[in-house]
C-alpha cells in the first residue's frame, strides 16, 4: 500500500491567494491552476481581466510540472525546436507544454502537486506560480 502525500483544499487556498497577491502586484489578472501530484485540477481561478484563451494554457502547465516533475519552463532546451525530445509537447492529446509557468510542488523530495498560470509573459507567470508556492512552503516551515 502506497501513503501518498496530497495538498488539502486549505493548502491550495493558501497558495492561490497568495498567486493571486503576487499577480496584483505585477499588474496582470492571471489564470491560476492548482492540481494534485496526478494532475488533477484542485483550484482554478480566472482573475478579472485575465486572457480566456489562458484558462486551459494553466491547466495544462499544472498537468505538465505535476506529472514531469519540473518546471514547464525547464523542457524549452529539450523538447522545443532542435531538442533531443522535439515533440513532447504533443503528448498526452496536446496536454503537455513547455511554455513557462508551470512549477511541480514538492514536500520532503515528493511531488504533491502543481501551479500552473498563465495570461502574462512566460518569466511573469512562473514568478506569480513561484510566490504560491513559497506561501505554501512556509506555512511548513520549509
Amino acid at each position: 500500500m502506497l501513503n501518498i502525500k496530497r495538498l488539502s483544499h486549505a493548502d491550495c487556498d493558501v497558495i492561490m491567494d497568495a498567486a493571486v497577491a503576487k499577480s496584483v502586484e505585477v499588474g496582470t489578472p492571471k489564470d491560476i491552476a492548482i492540481v494534485d501530484e496526478s494532475g488533477h485540477l484542485l483550484q482554478f481561478k480566472r482573475m478579472d481581466g485575465a486572457k480566456f484563451s489562458a484558462s486551459e494554457i494553466a491547466i495544462n502547465k499544472a498537468f505538465t510540472s505535476a506529472g514531469g516533475g519540473r518546471a514547464t519552463r525547464e523542457y524549452k532546451d529539450v523538447a522545443g525546436p532542435g531538442g533531443p525530445a522535439f515533440g513532447l509537447h504533443t503528448q498526452l492529446g496536446g496536454r503537455f507544454t513547455i511554455i513557462g509557468g508551470g512549477i511541480p510542488i514538492v514536500v520532503d523530495g515528493e511531488i504533491v502537486g502543481a501551479i500552473g498560470v498563465s495570461s502574462g509573459a512566460a518569466a511573469e507567470d512562473h514568478d506569480v506560480a513561484q510566490a504560491g508556492i513559497d506561501a505554501f512552503l512556509a506555512t511548513l516551515g520549509t
